[in-house]
């Protein structure tokens, strides 16, 4: 693990102008209203991790080649340089230039190694030690995972990884672009869960990476010829189960904003992205809801059917980021740039946050302080960081 930053008074003027959020010592700066329960079992999940897609995943591997997780970061090609998005932060580092100012993309999900397979052999997964954001992309309409190293001893350097939706036969494969938000990730074991927003979650394997052509025209996807071929990208990951969210009726559909692991509970959370009933506004007004949902014991996976464990109506809105650790709660407000701390009773602890706050991940370590990673997806500040939950938990 890196030695933790500390920031000089001559960094926080420069965080300043670059727009960060000073907090040198967090406390909540108000009691908002707590959480509320509601019938869980309104919610529940189908999970198809075969049916659809094993066929063409088998041929994809065969046809186009495998490439693992370390062999993708050793051919890491883009660079990441330290920054400060809060005075609070232990870490932190943004985007080359390309992704700091690309309009056409925008930073959404993260979720780390740590993630996947908790303390155990320090956090690295196939050897590495990693941070994954996920990003939408206009154009090409699609989406992507940015796979940053995060050990000393390993260059300061990211790679994409496109994901792509396998089609055809495993004797004919080919794959499209997944077009949706990512608005979270989750990675357990060797699955990566995606947030697809009025559907529930794609499902991809980190241990299913494909390689793909890098040259011929950059709107090419799929197979051409002799190529598999995906906007210029070496590497693609192909989607292999879904989750289908579904609600009682005369419960309102969910809407998928956000995702986050909690390792000790075993689940995945999600919330949504409302507004209030108050204001104009192009998404969705009213109440937002938080869900657990339970993996099948002793997995990785989701049951057939899975119905929530927990349910709750929070008083939040604006929510793009939401963690999870051991039934501990935190909320992003990207509006009002405020993360709220709920303990999973009592009441709500509010403190100061970023602006343009997306997803957060919570990271254990077996050795130091467990962290909350963040990043941020405004243009031209588009940080990733890391703060000591106990600065954050009430």
């Amino acid at each position: 693990m890196r030695a933790k930053q500390k920031l000089s008074v001559t960094a926080a003027i420069a965080a300043l102008a670059a727009g960060a959020t000073l907090s040198a010592h967090p406390s909540p700066a108000y009691a908002a209203s707590s959480p509320t329960p509601i019938t869980a079992s309104n919610f529940w999940l189908t999970a198809d991790y075969g049916t659809t897609y094993s066929e063409p995943v088998a041929g994809l591997l065969q046809q186009a080649g495998h490439a693992s997780v370390s062999t993708v970061m050793d051919h890491a090609n883009h660079d990441r340089s330290p920054a400060t998005a809060i005075s609070t932060q232990v870490h932190g580092f943004i985007w080359d230039s390309g992704d700091n100012n690309d309009t056409n993309v925008a930073p959404q999900g993260i979720t780390t190694s740590r993630d996947a397979i908790g303390t155990a052999n320090n956090g690295r997964y196939d050897g590495r030690q990693l941070i994954a954001a996920s990003f939408y992309n206009n154009d090409p309409k699609g989406s992507r995972i940015n796979l940053t190293d995060w050990d000393s001893n390993y260059p300061d350097k990211y790679r994409y990884v496109l994901l792509v939706e396998p089609t055809g036969t495993k004797a004919a494969p080919s794959f499209k672009d997944v077009q949706i938000h990512v608005g979270g990730i989750a990675w357990y074991g060797n699955y990566l869960y995606v947030a697809d927003t009025g559907n529930g979650m794609r499902v991809f394997d980190m241990s299913k990476i494909i390689k793909t052509y890098t040259g011929g025209d950059k709107s090419l996807i799929g197979k051409h010829d002799t190529h598999f071929y995906a906007h210029n990208y070496a590497y693609a990951l192909p989607q292999v189960g879904k989750i289908t969210s579904n609600v009682a009726t005369g419960t309102t559909k969910l809407t998928w904003s956000t995702i986050s692991l909690d390792r000790p509970k075993k689940s995945i959370v999600m919330t949504e992205y409302k507004c209030p009933t108050t204001v104009t506004c192009n998404y969705p007004k009213g109440t937002t809801r938080a869900i657990r949902f339970p993996f099948a014991s002793g997995g990785a996976k989701f049951a057939a059917k899975t119905y929530a464990n927990q349910a709750l109506n929070t008083p939040f809105h604006y929510l793009n980021g939401v963690a999870s650790h051991n039934g501990r709660w935190w909320f992003n407000d990207s509006h009002d740039k405020k993360l709220f701390y709920w303990g999973g009773s009592g009441a709500v602890s509010t403190y100061d946050w970023v602006s343009s706050g997306e997803s957060i991940s919570y990271w254990e370590d077996a050795t130091g302080p467990d962290e909350l990673w963040s990043l941020r997806e405004g243009l031209g500040h588009r940080n990733v960081f890391a703060v000591n939950q106990g600065s954050y938990d009430g």
